[in-house]
Parts: structure tokens; sequence; C-alpha cells
């Protein structure tokens, strides 16, 4: 096979946070638990697809939970591209907290969530798993992913996955990852010219109701 110069081996990534999936107003931990999008969420699924319409997909990628397979099937419309299951794309494992309410946890086990808010990045809750650890998952996922790929490609994945994912190509500590936002139905890009990785863009705003995007101070 012939070897491809730096101007052919290349590919830009889109990575979109899926839509909105709450079922209430509540303030949950929502880790794995396998929820649908929300009306909301569809209608930012929609927004997605008519925004990325001119752009030609060579493949589409989506972790396995329901409310990213739905968002990548909205937004993949037309294109009749068939949707790629990344399983070690999920979302954080939180074990027996996933779904229960943030104001529950804390006034039920308040050991545990004083634990957590003094070691945001180790701390796994019981059955879960901690940020380093879902880091060590989807990062090595990630990179085979854009390594092995050429031109656009879509992935829809979830809030704690693409910040594990943002800080360790900026070169953000991971206890800073909270400092990204990742609203639901927000876009980052990320490039591959080679073996060289650069975040071209953070959180643009493509919602019902646009507002700044955010660009990371030592962007690089």
């Amino acid at each position: 096979m012939p070897t491809l110069s730096l101007e052919e081996d290349r590919c830009t990534l889109y990575l979109i946070r899926h839509g909105d999936c709450r079922r209430d107003e509540v303030k949950r931990y929502i880790g794995q638990m396998d929820l649908p999008l929300n009306a909301k969420g569809r209608a930012q699924a929609r927004a997605l697809r008519k925004h990325l319409a001119e752009i030609p997909f060579r493949r589409i990628y989506a972790s396995d939970l329901k409310r990213c397979q739905e968002t990548a099937r909205i937004i993949a419309g037309t294109q009749g591209k068939s949707i790629r299951s990344q399983p070690l794309l999920r979302e954080i494992k939180l074990g027996y907290w996933d779904g229960r309410p943030q104001a529950k946890i804390r006034q039920y086990h308040p050991e545990e969530y004083r634990q957590r808010g003094e070691n945001l990045i180790d701390f796994r809750p019981p059955g879960g798993e901690s940020f380093a650890d879902l880091q060590n998952r989807v990062v090595p996922a990630f990179r085979e992913l854009i390594d092995r790929e050429q031109g656009s490609v879509l992935l829809i994945a979830h809030a704690g996955v693409n910040r594990a994912i943002l800080c360790n190509l900026l070169g953000h500590p991971l206890d800073e990852l909270f400092n990204l936002p990742q609203p639901f139905g927000c876009l980052n890009i990320i490039e591959r010219r080679g073996t060289t990785l650069e975040v071209k863009a953070v959180n643009l705003p493509v919602d019902l109701h646009p507002k700044p995007h955010y660009i990371p101070e030592n962007f690089p």
C-alpha cells in the first residue's frame, strides 16, 4: 500500500455530545443509565443535522447508549451511513449513584459525597469508575479510532467522555475537566495530520439558543 503524504493522511473529527435526555428537572448523576433523547434532545440533533449537512462524513461512530445512537441516527439523516457502535466510549460508570438525585447522595451518603469532592479524579462510587478510570478507558479507544480514519468523521459521545479526551489532548490536568463546558448538543472539532492531533474548537454552540463559544486559554 502506498504511503500517504502529510496532506493526504489527515482526519477531521467532529466530536459531539448527545442531545438532552433528562426526564425531569431534578439534578441527577447520570452515567451509563440508558436513557433515550427527550423532545429537546431530538430538536438539538436536528439542528446539528442542519449545521453539518454539507459535510460528507466517511464514518459515523457513537457510544452504544441510546441517547448517542439516537442523536447519531438523526444527524446522519439521508446520508445513508450506518452507525458504528463504540462501547468503550460509554459515559462514566457510576454504579449505585447512577440515576440518583445529587441531593439524596449528599443527604444519605455524606462521607462518599465528601470523598468525591476531595478527590474528584480517583474517587469511585460503589460499583462505579473514577474519572481516571474513564480517561484510561476512552483515550486509547479514541486514539485508535482517529489514527485509522481519513477525511471527515462524526463521533457522538458523552460529556464525561468528551472532557476526558479534550483534557488529554489539551494537556489539561484531569481535575480541571469541569472547566470545559460540554452542554447537550455541543460540537468540538479535532484534526489529525499524520501523527499530530490539534483541537480546533471546543463547545461550538449548535443549540436552539446559540451563545458565544468557549476557547481554552492555553490552546495548543
